[in-house]
């Protein structure tokens, strides 16, 4: 037995060996070359290194597979804190297209290209077809047209980064058939229609952006069912109706910033009595009624912001008795009487409270 798993060792290394003596293999290099010849970096000559035959040794922002010889990895990345942009004292810029050519590569785990400023074009409908893909990081680029109606085909991408380009079009259905996703950022971008409903079957998410879009619609209540999801971001879209109650029963969700929308009803008690809850913007909305009194010694917000809304009532007396309040702005509202007295207000500024009707008390004038 001993000697059979020695031998199979002793084989591995050696096809190691003859595959970095043989370098990458030739349809990988030809889609590599491909991709380079769609996009022109002027000043940091980074494909100057992407010549002889051996693509997998000193290609800049390509990896290989040891075993295989095969490309796994394109990584380029505009912003970054290798010494080539160190030495040249600046960030990257790339005009030029994403070429299909890329989707030659049918062992990619890894594409980025990123925060290149000036990439243009659309997404490469092939993409789908990269079955290997884990991620897929394309952030910070002039990218257009839509997102490709298929991505629920890429089941084992983990993170999906599209943000900051000017991709119109809605969200296509199919991205909640990425169960393995654990990252998705779509903001900064031109998509329009509604959330996909059962946005909740991406079990796996932590992280969902989709801020500074122009969705419309209101939110899934699918989404309460993502237990992993710490960071939900919906803000500056065109978002409508009430926030659904769940959203403040999940138990790992410690960041939402909703605001910039036309959210209506009632707050949600469950938002401000959660005690994992440390960033909550419920600003610049249409959100009625008084704020639920629901605070305590569990509560610990870094940040509370329920401006601009037309709330009414009195400052809820249970925030004095909160672990604390880092940043908390009620402003732009119809609130009435004395502010309350104690910890998480000894350093807050008027601005917090103004342009309400008729609050009151330190640190306003004196009731």
């Amino acid at each position: 037995m001993a000697r059979h798993s020695l031998l199979l060792f002793a084989a591995a290394i050696l096809a190691a060996v003859v595959a970095a003596a043989s370098g990458c293999s030739k349809s990988d290099r030809e889609a590599l070359l491909g991709f380079r010849q769609a996009l022109n970096e002027p000043y940091l000559g980074l494909f100057n290194s992407w010549t002889g035959s051996n693509c997998c040794v000193n290609w800049y922002g390509v990896s290989c597979d040891a075993a295989t010889g095969r490309v796994t990895d394109v990584n380029l990345r505009g912003e970054s804190e290798d010494p080539i942009f160190e030495k040249a004292g600046r960030s990257g810029y790339m005009t030029g297209k994403i070429s299909p050519a890329i989707c030659g590569i049918d062992t990619l785990t890894t594409l980025v290209v990123a925060d290149w400023k000036d990439i243009s074009g659309e997404i490469p409908a092939c993409v789908t077809s990269l079955s290997s893909l884990r991620i897929l990081d394309l952030i910070g680029n002039k990218l257009s047209g839509e997102i490709p109606s298929d991505i629920g085909r890429l089941n084992r991408l983990t993170v999906l980064n599209l943000a900051d380009n000017t991709l119109a079009g809605k969200i296509p259905s199919s991205i909640t058939q990425l169960t393995s996703l654990k990252h998705l950022d779509l903001s900064n971008n031109l998509l329009t229609g509604e959330i996909p409903k059962d946005f909740g079957n991406l079990a796996m998410l932590s992280r969902a952006l989709l801020n500074r879009n122009q969705l419309t619609g209101s939110i899934p209540v699918s989404i309460s069912k993502i237990y992993r999801l710490a960071d939900l971001d919906l803000s500056v879209n065109r978002l409508t109706g009430s926030v659904p109650f769940e959203l403040g029963k999940m138990p790992v969700l410690s960041v939402l910033n909703l605001d910039s929308n036309s959210f209506q009803g009632l707050i949600p008690e469950s938002l401000l009595s959660n005690g994992g809850m440390g960033i909550l913007n419920l600003s610049r909305n249409g959100f009625e009624g008084s704020i639920p009194d629901v605070f305590g010694s569990h509560s610990y917000f870094m940040a509370l912001d329920l401006s601009y809304n037309n709330l009414k009532g009195r400052v809820p007396t249970s925030l004095a008795s909160a672990k604390y309040i880092g940043h908390l702005d009620l402003s732009h509202n119809h609130l009435c009487g004395t502010i309350p007295v104690g910890a998480p207000f000894d350093h807050l500024e008027a601005s917090s409270f103004g342009f309400n009707d008729c609050l009151c008390g330190n640190p306003l004038k004196t009731c």
